[in-house]
């Protein structure tokens, strides 16, 4: 008997782990997501074509509304907002390496530039 408990309470824990995640959540995700991507095509669009804004601004800021974008969907769509915090650190902390790894490639890119002749 004590192994049928067992088998209903982590059927439970399993179905409680990801019941946060309501239509009404995902629509809310959805409408977020619908607005980063509405400002990123304005200042892609309309902002930077008309009053000449150099790349130097807009790019850093298309960074930072990708980064929000991929955020919402790692947290929510991926569930991660819902795991425990030593698997959410176990796929944080390799990327984070990996983006670590990525600019200090792109700051030594331009040695090779100046090796050729």
């Amino acid at each position: 008997m004590s192994s049928e408990t067992t088998h209903i309470h982590a059927a439970g824990a399993e179905h409680e782990e990801h019941e946060s995640m309501t239509k009404g959540k995902i629509w809310y995700v959805f409408f977020i997501l619908l607005g980063i991507t509405c400002v990123e095509f304005f200042i892609a669009l309309w902002l930077a074509p008309h009053f000449q804004i150099a790349s130097h601004w807009v790019n850093p800021a298309y960074i930072i509304l990708t980064l929000f974008k991929a955020y919402f969907i790692v947290a929510y769509f991926m569930h991660l907002k819902f795991e425990k915090v030593g698997l959410a650190l176990a796929i944080i902390i390799p990327i984070l390496f990996i983006i670590g790894l990525i600019l200090v490639l792109t700051n030594e890119s331009h040695y090779w530039i100046d090796l050729r002749v």
